[in-house]
């Protein structure tokens, strides 16, 4: 980020627009509202157009990249959309709102939303199953924030914390996370079962739930440890038994909850779980950068919307 840090596209709007029309649209202009391109965009350019405004000749709406994005509509200048996409990709337990607020001098509602906007962005949607032949898959699940509305004796007895997430990593792979209503198998099975191929090998920890788990998901092989035990690494042959890979997972994402993202409402939770699923699949470890990790979320803002509508008389959610 260091490096990246003198780039224009911090400082000068047009050479931010050309940036995020380059990863955008790698091949030219397409229209957002038809899909038309070539030679039936045109660009205008006279002294009486917005910069970066083009003209569809098949359907004759005029479009600039930030149309059909999360960045449509927003008054907010494009080299500070490039400094907070840059600021949320290269920090690896995420930036708060108000430290974007202070950074680049917008008000606090503002950077709320934009973080929002750019989480969403964040959020992939993979459907295809999890692992494959030969391939591990761990799964676990933590609790999440505060219980709200809960008394406090409820929320002693929990530790605190009341909302569940799943996890589902692949080792040397990706991440794919899930806020959930709780730990019943009605719940997680058919989660599993649609996020993990048939010929993976899964291992969890011996939570009761996970006993019933080969019943319900039809998968290779099924291992647990006993963290209740003290086991928390087990070999047989050449194969490891553990669930450390999703456990270092959490532990940056707790972290980033606890550290830089102190008050989240649940019904944001989904985003937060996208922005730290997305910063894990697009690690050093499998072949990203700073710049390239932001490169690839400049590619999600595409046919993606975040509106904000704030109900008369309703005080402004607060998160960071």
């Amino acid at each position: 980020m260091t490096a990246n840090l003198q780039n224009p596209i911090f400082q000068d709007d047009a050479k931010a627009r050309e940036w995020l029309e380059a990863r955008v649209w790698p091949n030219g202009p397409v229209c957002p509202h038809c899909g038309a391109t070539g030679d039936d965009v045109t660009k205008l350019a006279g002294s009486k157009h917005r910069p970066g405004l083009y003209q569809c000749a098949a359907c004759r709406e005029q479009f600039t990249v930030t149309v059909k994005t999360v960045f449509e509509r927003s008054k907010i200048p494009l080299s500070k959309w490039m400094a907070a996409l840059f600021l949320l990709t290269a920090s690896k337990k995420g930036v708060s709102a108000h430290q974007v607020h202070r950074s680049l001098g917008i008000s606090y509602k503002s950077a709320w939303f934009m973080m929002h906007r750019l989480r969403e962005a964040m959020r992939s949607g993979g459907l295809a199953p999890m692992g494959g032949p030969g391939k591990t898959v761990e799964i676990d699940e933590t609790a999440s924030g505060r219980i709200e509305g809960a008394p406090k004796r409820a929320r002693r007895a929990m530790g605190g914390f009341g909302r569940t997430v799943l996890t589902l990593v692949e080792r040397g792979g990706s991440a794919r996370s899930f806020h959930v209503e709780g730990t019943t198998l009605a719940t997680l099975m058919p989660i599993i079962r649609a996020n993990v191929h048939r010929d993976s090998q899964v291992m969890t920890d011996a939570a009761s739930w996970y006993k019933f788990l080969p019943a319900y998901v039809d998968v290779a092989s099924h291992d647990m440890v006993e963290h209740g035990d003290d086991e928390y690494v087990r070999y047989e042959g050449e194969r490891v038994i553990s669930t450390n890979t999703v456990e270092g997972y959490y532990s940056i994402f707790k972290r980033g909850m606890k550290g830089v993202y102190q008050h989240c409402g649940e019904k944001h939770l989904h985003r937060y779980l996208a922005e730290f699923d997305f910063r894990y699949n697009t690690r050093v470890a499998l072949g990203y950068n700073d710049l390239m990790r932001a490169e690839a979320l400049a590619v999600g803002i595409k046919g993606k919307r975040l509106t904000y509508r704030r109900p008369r008389g309703i005080a402004q959610p607060r998160a960071n």
